[in-house]
C-alpha cells in the first residue's frame, strides 16, 4: 500500500509538473501573440473603402464606382433607431453592458464546442465581431477567438460603445456586395438607413448571420422567418411590445433591387471621368474614397446624342454610305461644358471613345481657324476679295499645288464666298498670307493639344484631332471669344462634402471680338446658302462642313450661341466612306436632327454683329 501510494502521489507531482509547464508555455506563447496582434489604436484613423458615385449636372445618378467593397459610411445618428436595436439585439444584447467580452457567451460557447469536439457556436460580442473582420482572419479556432478577446478588450479601453457600434454598422457584410448599413438598405429597400422602419429594421438584422442564404433576393420565406426571429428576441428584451411585434410581422415589405452590380446609364460618358479623375487623384481614391462627382453632363441630352446617332447611322446606311461608326460632342460655349458625348455606335461591341480618342483629319472644318486668323490681323473682312486661281508652293522636294474639291477655280471671289463655298485654294493661300505658324498658335488658343506640323496644306485640315478638340473650339467662336477650360466634370467631393475638385467656369477673352463676330457671320452664311444648307434648324446657326481627301473623314461641326456640336463620320481603318460623299451632304443633316431637338424650348439667341466691335 505505501508502496503504491508513493508512485500515485510521484505520478500526480508529475502531471502536475507537466500540466505547469504547459500552461506556462501556454502562457507564453499566448503573451509573443498577443505582442504581435495588430495595434487597434490605427482605427483613429481608420477610413473604410467607400463607393465613388457619379452624377449628371443635374444629380441624377449616372454610376457608381468601387473596389470589392460597395459601401456608404453613414454615422450613428444617420441610422434608424429601429435598426441599431433590432441588430444589437440579435447580435449582441449585452453589448452597452460588457466591456468588450461577455462571459456569460462565451461560456456558453465554449461548452457547447467542447460538446461537439469542434467549433460550432462563436459567442463573439459584436466588439468581437468587428475585430475579426477588420484584422483577423475567418477561420474557426481557439487561438484566433483568444486573440479576438484581446482586441476586443483593447479596442474598448480607446472608444466609446457608440463609436465601435458605428464602425460595426459601417462595417458589416450584409450580401450582394453591400458593406455597411447605408448601402445595404438602399439595395434592399431603396430607402436610407435613416428611413428603415421596424418591419425592415428586423428583416435587415437578420441577415448578419448568413447574408446571401437568407437574403430576401434568394429566399424571401427564409428571411421573413429570420426576421421573427429578431422581432421575438426584441419583445423578450422588452425593447419592443408584442404589439409592436406582431404589427411589424404582418407590414408588408417593399423590395429594392440588388445595385452593386449595376451598369452605368452611360458607360462612354462615366468612362471617361474615371479616366480623368484616375489621373488626377489616383485609381485607388477613386474606387475606394467614397467620391462625389458632379459631372457637366446632361442626361436628358445624352440621350438625345445616343438616338440621334443610332437613328442617323442607320440613315446613312440606308443611303449607301460604307462607314462603320460615327461620334458626336456636345459643349456648352457659355461655360465649356461637355454636355453630351457619345464615342461610337455601340458601346458594347466597342469601349473605344472615337470623341476623345480618335485622331481623325477635320477636312475643311479646319478653314474657320486660318478665317479667324484672317480676321484678327486686321487686313481681311468678310467682304476682301481673295484669289481662287491656280498657284504653286514648294514642298520639301517637290512641289504643293491645291486643287478645289470640283477641279474648278472661281477667280476673284469675296472671302465670305470662299468659306461658304468652302473653296481649298483661298483657304491655302490665306494660310500662307497669315502664315501658319500664326493659325497653330490660333490653334493653340483654342484648346487643340494634338500635334500640329506646320505644312503648307493645313488650312485644308491636314492634322489629326479629335471631335471634343473640334467642338471645344468652335464653342469658342460661339461664345465670341470667351473661353474656360473644357472638362467633364463641375465638382468632386469626399463623402463628407469636402471639396477636391472644383471646375467651375473662369471665362477669359482669347479672341479678338470683331474677328470672331466677322467669322460667326461668314459661317452663318455656310448654313443659309453654303455647303451646309442641310444643317439649317430655323433659328441662327453657324457651322462648317468637313471632308478630307479620298473621303475617309466627313465631318459637320456648328453652333448656336449656346450649343456647339461637332458630328464625325468615318471607319475605324481608315477606308473611304464612299465617292462623292461629303460632310455638307450626309453629316450635317445629323447635326441638323440633333441640335432640333436638343434646343427645343431653348429661346432663339443671335450672335452679336461685327458693327459692335472695333475692327483691329
Amino acid at each position: 500500500m505505501q508502496s503504491v501510494s508513493k508512485v500515485t502521489v510521484g505520478t500526480l507531482l508529475s502531471i502536475t509538473m507537466l500540466s505547469s509547464s504547459v500552461v506556462a508555455g501556454g502562457l507564453v506563447g499566448l503573451a509573443v501573440s498577443f505582442r504581435n496582434l495588430p495595434d487597434v489604436r490605427v482605427l483613429r484613423n481608420y477610413i473604410p473603402a467607400e463607393t465613388s458615385y457619379i452624377y449628371d449636372i443635374n444629380g441624377t445618378l449616372l454610376d457608381s464606382i468601387h473596389d470589392e467593397f460597395n459601401r456608404d459610411v453613414v454615422t450613428l445618428n444617420e441610422i434608424s433607431p429601429d435598426l441599431k436595436r433590432a441588430v444589437l439585439a440579435i447580435e449582441d444584447s449585452h453589448f452597452y453592458s460588457h466591456h468588450g467580452i461577455n462571459p456569460t457567451s462565451i461560456g456558453r460557447a465554449l461548452l457547447s464546442n467542447l460538446e461537439e469536439g469542434r467549433t460550432v457556436e462563436g459567442g463573439s460580442t459584436l466588439t468581437m465581431q468587428l475585430v475579426k473582420n477588420l484584422f483577423l482572419t475567418p477561420e474557426r479556432a481557439i487561438s484566433r477567438k483568444v486573440a479576438e478577446a484581446v482586441l476586443a478588450l483593447r479596442l474598448e479601453q480607446i472608444f466609446t460603445k457608440d463609436q465601435i457600434l458605428e464602425m460595426y454598422l459601417n462595417q458589416v457584410y450584409w450580401g450582394h456586395n453591400n458593406y455597411g448599413v447605408e448601402t445595404a438598405a438602399q439595395s434592399l429597400f431603396n430607402k436610407s438607413a435613416s428611413e428603415l422602419n421596424l418591419a425592415e429594421s428586423a428583416m435587415m438584422a437578420g441577415l448578419i448571420q448568413a447574408p446571401e442564404e437568407l437574403s430576401p433576393f434568394v429566399d424571401y420565406r427564409r428571411a421573413k422567418q429570420r426576421q421573427a426571429v429578431v422581432l421575438e428576441r426584441m419583445r423578450v428584451l422588452n425593447w419592443i411590445t408584442a404589439e409592436e411585434a406582431a404589427a411589424a410581422r404582418q407590414q408588408p415589405i417593399r423590395l429594392g433591387s440588388i445595385q452593386s452590380f449595376d451598369v452605368s446609364q452611360s458607360p462612354y460618358l462615366t468612362d471617361a471621368v474615371v479616366q480623368e479623375l484616375t489621373e488626377r487623384f489616383g485609381r485607388e481614391a477613386v474606387l475606394k474614397g467614397g467620391m462625389r462627382v458632379q459631372t457637366t453632363f446632361d442626361l436628358n441630352l445624352q440621350q438625345i446624342a445616343e438616338e440621334t446617332v443610332r437613328d442617323g447611322f442607320q440613315t446613312l446606311q440606308g443611303r449607301g454610305l460604307s462607314a462603320d461608326q460615327m461620334a458626336l460632342v456636345a459643349v456648352d460655349p457659355r461655360t465649356h461644358f461637355v454636355k453630351a458625348m457619345v464615342g461610337g455606335i455601340d458601346y458594347q461591341t466597342s469601349q473605344y471613345n472615337r470623341a476623345i480618342q480618335a485622331l481623325r483629319q477635320p477636312g475643311s472644318a479646319f478653314k474657320p481657324f486660318v478665317y479667324y486668323a484672317a480676321f484678327a490681323s486686321g487686313e481681311y473682312t468678310p467682304d476682301s476679295t481673295v484669289q481662287d486661281t491656280p498657284v504653286t508652293y514648294p514642298d520639301g522636294y517637290e512641289t504643293y499645288s491645291p486643287q478645289n474639291y470640283d477641279g474648278s477655280f472661281g477667280g476673284p471671289m469675296s472671302v465670305r464666298a470662299a468659306l461658304e463655298r468652302s473653296r481649298n485654294v483661298p483657304a491655302v493661300k490665306l494660310g500662307q498670307e497669315v502664315g501658319i505658324n500664326r493659325v497653330i498658335e490660333i490653334s493653340r488658343i483654342l484648346g487643340i493639344t494634338s500635334p500640329i506640323e506646320p505644312v503648307t496644306s493645313l488650312p485644308l485640315g491636314s492634322v489629326d484631332l479629335t471631335p471634343l478638340e473640334m467642338a471645344s473650339a468652335y464653342a469658342t467662336f460661339a461664345s465670341g471669344g470667351w473661353q474656360s477650360d473644357t472638362t467633364f466634370i463641375v465638382q468632386v467631393t469626399d463623402s463628407t462634402g469636402q471639396v477636391l475638385l472644383d471646375n467651375s467656369p473662369r471665362p477669359q477673352l482669347v479672341l479678338d471680338p470683331w474677328a470672331t463676330a466677322s467669322l460667326n457671320d461668314v459661317l452663318q452664311g455656310v448654313i443659309s446658302r453654303g455647303t451646309g444648307t442641310g444643317a439649317r434648324i430655323g433659328r441662327p446657326a453657324a457651322g462648317k462642313t468637313g471632308t478630307t481627301s479620298s473621303e475617309r473623314d466627313i465631318w459637320f461641326v456648328g453652333y448656336v450661341p449656346q450649343l456647339s456640336v461637332a458630328v464625325w463620320v468615318g471607319n475605324d481603318d481608315y477606308s473611304p466612306v464612299g465617292r462623292g460623299a461629303t460632310g455638307g451632304g450626309f453629316v450635317a443633316p445629323i447635326w441638323g436632327d440633333f441640335m432640333q431637338r436638343a434646343l427645343d424650348g431653348v429661346p432663339v439667341e443671335n450672335f452679336e454683329p461685327a458693327s459692335d466691335f472695333v475692327r483691329p
